[in-house]
């Protein structure tokens, strides 16, 4: 770099920290993406994986689809059966709605064992779930749901209606008697908003409530939409992954499920890859075009430098050094302003995806700062090469003589 590159940087108007404005928003947008990435990622390794993720493997029923085995009874069995297992435990979807006390209308689904719910109270319910799980009677609730708070019902047996089939077409309403064991923070919304929590047996009384059968019946016949298979240890997963798609079911474990969530956490990883594409190529195609107007701005200044004895080199070394200066400086501030906005959305994004995300969480990785940090002045150093030579080639004599 030039001794004169940071003299013209600072009193040219005409240097290439012109670039600057497009490079730090370019940075800042690569560094937030990495910090709504690395902030997600981090909570779902520390509350799901963390939680038991590691050894739990996820069957998925496809309606229609012949060719993924149902998770029938037969079938669930046959799958505690695979060497390695420990448990299977069946989610059946059902639905609950206000009887007695305000209006609501919640989604019905089993706890299973990768449920990690974040209690809000209800101690006793909470060591209660952590050591047996839900018993046939039992409901764990969100704290609020469409309204309606649930805290007053904590302890309680209270009524809650469901449909039951009469035909293919009609139905009518029958009531259970379910105690309110515990309430979990309503943000958590892994299975979506407004969710109950039942044991596998009570799940499956509702949701062939609704199907007009028994519940045997419906078990045998429709099975389950999902299903958590836990395993002894975690080097097992695989084998037993690899066992229980090899008797048709649609098989994978959960840690690599969370790993590859669609939605949010793959648009932040998608953005962060465009962005450092984005972030290179920009950098150098405005290097190009901002070192070509700067040199063809100054050619007449350049001229007279070459005059009294400065070669194209040094003229190189110049713009060169602006450049970098250009550069490092966007790099800098964008790094600062996006790790910056990615803290400041650790709070929305917590309450967005369920999964509480701190401020630390948030802080984009080392790789990521040092692309925001060092792509700017790099890209734009390689295309103030390319952009500069043309008017740098020009004779300085005539030049001269043209801007006298």
């Amino acid at each position: 770099m030039s001794r004169w590159s940071l003299h013209t940087w600072t009193r040219d108007g005409r240097s290439l920290r012109r670039a600057m404005p497009t490079l730090t928003v370019l940075a800042a947008l690569l560094t937030t993406s990495a910090g709504v990435a690395s902030g997600a990622a981090g909570a779902v390794e520390r509350d799901v994986l963390g939680s038991g993720g590691l050894t739990q493997i996820e069957l998925t029923s496809f309606e229609g689809d012949e060719s993924v085995r149902p998770l029938t009874t037969s079938a669930l069995r046959d799958a505690a059966d695979v060497p390695g297992v420990r448990r299977v435990v069946a989610d059946y979807t059902s639905a609950l709605y206000a009887e007695e006390e305000g209006t609501y209308d919640l989604a019905g689904h089993t706890l299973t064992p990768g449920d990690e719910l974040p209690f809000v109270d209800g101690e006793k319910g909470k060591a209660r779930v952590a050591a047996e799980g839900l018993g046939p009677g039992d409901v764990v609730l969100p704290a609020t749901a469409q309204g309606t708070g649930f805290a007053s019902l904590l302890g309680r047996t209270v009524a809650f209606g469901y449909t039951k089939a009469t035909s293919a077409s009609s139905g009518t309403t029958a009531v259970i008697r379910l105690k309110v064991v515990a309430l979990y923070d309503p943000s958590w919304q892994a299975d979506g908003p407004d969710v109950a929590y039942l044991s596998e047996d009570t799940a499956a009384l509702l949701a062939a409530a609704r199907a007009g059968q028994e519940p045997e019946t419906f078990r045998a016949r429709e099975g389950a939409r999902s299903a958590v298979v836990l395993v002894g240890h975690q080097r097992q997963v695989a084998a037993v992954t690899k066992s229980l798609q090899g008797d048709g079911f649609s098989a994978a474990p959960v840690s690599d499920r969370v790993r590859n969530l669609p939605g949010l956490f793959g648009v932040a990883d998608l953005a962060m890859r465009i962005g450092v594409l984005v972030l290179a190529v920009g950098a150098v195609a405005l290097g190009a075009v901002r070192a070509a107007d700067s040199t063809r701005a100054r050619v007449g200044q350049f001229a007279v430098l070459r005059i009294l004895g400065s070669g194209r080199p040094e003229l190189r070394r110049i713009l060169l050094g602006e450049a970098v200066l250009s550069g490092g400086v966007a790099g800098l501030v964008g790094a600062v302003a996006g790790t910056g906005a990615s803290v400041a959305l650790a709070g929305p994004l917590s309450g967005l995806l369920g999964l509480p995300i701190t401020r630390t969480d948030a802080l984009p990785g080392p790789a990521w700062v040092a692309a925001a940090l060092l792509l700017p002045a790099v890209g734009l150093a390689a295309g103030t090469l390319l952009g500069s030579r043309e008017a740098l080639r020009r004779d300085p004599y005539l030049t001269a003589r043209a801007h006298a």
